[in-house]
Formats: C-alpha cells, sequence, structure tokens
C-alpha cells in the first residue's frame, strides 16, 4: 500500500476526502487570472461552507468573500470575516439578521432586484440607524433572477435605497448559462455579456446621479474564462476551489483538478449483472447528475483507485440510499476490474457543492504526502 493508501484504510466510509494540494493548485490559478485581469477576487463560500477551507482561499483573513445563506455569514463573521456579500435575493423577514451581523462588526451587504425589496432594507436601515449597503441584480443572460440593464427599475430601485436610508453599493450579476457553455472560447462569450450587462448598468446608475462603486461579476466557468474586465472591480467564483464533473464536462477544468472525492468501500458483487456493490449511495454522493446532458454522461461519479487513479470506464451507473453500484460505462468497452470485497475506492462528485452538503466534515490529505490526514469540519443550513 502507498502513503495515502495506509492513512485511508483507517477511516469509516462513506466519508468526504480533500486533495489539500490540488484544492490550493486551483486556488492559485483563479488567484493569478484575477490578478492579471486587474480586478479584486471575491470567493464564494458556499461550496466550501468550511471556516478551514476560507482562511486558505481569502486572500485576506476578513474578506472579500461572497455567501449563500446567512448561516455561512453568521459563520464566518464569527471566525473574522467581516467583507461579506449574500448574494441571493432578500428576504424582507432575514433584515433582522443582516442588522445582527452588522452590529457585530461584519459589513454584510445584501441583493436585491425589486422597488419591494429596496422599500424593505431602506425601512430597516432607518428604523436601526444603520445603513444597509445593497447591490442591484442584474440579469445578464436570462438564467434566474435580476434586471436587464437598460430597465428604468434599475434607476427606481437605486433612488430607492440611495435616498431613503440604506446604501447603494453596486451592481452584481452572476451568467449561471455559462454551465451550459462547453470550452474557453464560449465561457469567454458569456464572461463579456456579464462585463458588458454590469458595467452597462453602473453607467446607467452614474449617469442618474447614483453611486455604483461595486461592479461584480463572475461564475466559475466565466471567471477563468474572462480576457477583459474592464469597467468591472471584482471577480466572484466558488466550485472553482474544488471542481467537479460538471465543470470538467465543459472544460473549466480537467478530471485531474477535482480537489473532492467520496471514500467508498467494496461491499458485494453482482457478477451476471457485471455490478460492484459499494456503501456510497445517494446519501453520501447526492442525487446530482449534472453530467447526464453532458457529451460523457458519469452516472453518480467517476470511480478511481485509492490512490485517486481513474478507472478507465468506471462508474456510479445506480444510487440507493445507501447502495452504490458500479459498473463500466455502457459503450465504453471498459472491462470491470477485480475489486474484492474491502476494497477502498474514491468517487469523483458530478457537483461538488451537493455532495459536501451530504458530510459534516473534510477528511484532508495535505499537500506533505508524509503528513497524518486533518478533520476540518463543515456546516450546513441557513
Amino acid at each position: 500500500m502507498s502513503v495515502t493508501d495506509t492513512r485511508l484504510a483507517t477511516l469509516p466510509t462513506p466519508c468526504l476526502l480533500l486533495d489539500e494540494a490540488k484544492m490550493t493548485r486551483n486556488i492559485n490559478r483563479l488567484a493569478q487570472h484575477a490578478a492579471s485581469l486587474g480586478v479584486a477576487l471575491r470567493p464564494h463560500l458556499k461550496s466550501a461552507k468550511s471556516v478551514e477551507v476560507a482562511r486558505r482561499v481569502l486572500k485576506d483573513g476578513n474578506g472579500p468573500a461572497t455567501v449563500s445563506t446567512l448561516a455561512e455569514a453568521e459563520v464566518f463573521a464569527q471566525a473574522g470575516i467581516t467583507d461579506i456579500i449574500y448574494a441571493v435575493g432578500i428576504a424582507a423577514d432575514k433584515l433582522p439578521r443582516v442588522l445582527d451581523l452588522h452590529r457585530a462588526g461584519c459589513n454584510l451587504t445584501v441583493l436585491l432586484d425589486s422597488a419591494v425589496q429596496a422599500q424593505a432594507v431602506a425601512a430597516a436601515s432607518r428604523g436601526a440607524g444603520i445603513k444597509i449597503p445593497a447591490m442591484i441584480e442584474i440579469d445578464s443572460d436570462g438564467h434566474r433572477g435580476g434586471l436587464t440593464s437598460d430597465d428604468p427599475e434599475l434607476l427606481n430601485i437605486g433612488r430607492i435605497l440611495h435616498e431613503n436610508g440604506a446604501a447603494l453599493r453596486g451592481v452584481l450579476t452572476h451568467a449561471g448559462e455559462s454551465y451550459f457553455a462547453v470550452g474557453a472560447g464560449a465561457q469567454a462569450i458569456f464572461a463579456e455579456a456579464e462585463r458588458a450587462a454590469v458595467v452597462n448598468a453602473a453607467t446607467a446608475l452614474r449617469a442618474a446621479g447614483l453611486p455604483c462603486p461595486v461592479v461584480s461579476t463572475g461564475s466559475t466557468p466565466t471567471a477563468h474564462a474572462a480576457k477583459d474586465l474592464t469597467g468591472v472591480t471584482e471577480l466572484r467564483a466558488g466550485v472553482y476551489m474544488f471542481f467537479d464533473l460538471v465543470m470538467a464536462g465543459i472544460k473549466a477544468c480537467t478530471v485531474d483538478d477535482i480537489a473532492l472525492s467520496v471514500l467508498t468501500t467494496v461491499i458485494g458483487h453482482q457478477e451476471k449483472r457485471g455490478w460492484v456493490l459499494v456503501d456510497a449511495g445517494w446519501m453520501a454522493m447526492s442525487r446530482d447528475r449534472g453530467t447526464a446532458n453532458q457529451a460523457v454522461d458519469q452516472g453518480y461519479g467517476v470511480v478511481c483507485d485509492a490512490a485517486g487513479n481513474v478507472l478507465p470506464g468506471l462508474i456510479v451507473v445506480q444510487a440507493n440510499q445507501e447502495h452504490g453500484v458500479i459498473a463500466c460505462r455502457p459503450g465504453s468497452g471498459a472491462i470491470l476490474p477485480e475489486l474484492s470485497v474491502g476494497t477502498k475506492l474514491r468517487i469523483l462528485p458530478n457537483h461538488a457543492c451537493a455532495t459536501a452538503a451530504q458530510h459534516q466534515s473534510y477528511h484532508v490529505l495535505p499537500q506533505d504526502k508524509g503528513a497524518p490526514l486533518l478533520a476540518w469540519p463543515r456546516f450546513s443550513g441557513w
């Protein structure tokens, strides 16, 4: 057995593994790209949900950072991260928690795209005597929420915030449709659409005499593919620190860049069916089938040996609650290797965020291959 195999042999399965060297390489890659484009990098911590990962991905220990839940904001604020954007449209009943974070010293910015939300934020700001910073969400690709940059409501919302007690901090967009664009060339087109949309929105706000200090753009594919971010002040991305099979499927990374995997144990066989049974089902992997509509369907995950080497043609073809079924990908021509009961394997996830969410901690393989495993806690909830 290799050193890595020996360490893994002591772990109960299924469990979540994190390759620190790959994670660090991924973090450095995007940090260098953002620096080359002259913009600040604001990592999204929704995938990690871990203070230990946050400390490694943030250039400055107190931010800037992005989150997707107030629970994330609260945990990271307690850890000393004080410059945070909550990048999900704000609901009025969450504003008391937003104010509590401000009182505790966290400069939390909220996101909105309607006059109703803006009025609620302004009213809460006046009532508390705290100018809640807010960004207006811009729709750059029709993927989800936000206003188009030429929507007259943009200026109305800006005025409600600026003139009624809140703080208009800027504009933000996310090109979610880039997750369906294959290759850097196609993703660069979405990156430019993001840039144009928020820069146009910022220009409109400023022309109306409204402040717009922050112009925020980014998704993992577009962040890496962007070639020119003129007019943008900051770049956001999240899953890039781990990557996954969906990102590999659209060529935003390679399979070798994927830092997360689920360690599992072979528990049986169905030889006539060509199946190997393991103890990682959808409770360990999630039900995410994000590669199903890609050029290569990776089932519920790609199978690797205990050292992390991909076993050609092997995927998890079926997942029950606590059982995974490994077989050769249909049409691959692969030959099922001999995998005896008790064999340890790793499964690479379709969607790192969804798979990580099934686990309470990361079992970390340190960059020093001779060092013992580390355990980094992660959290969940809203």
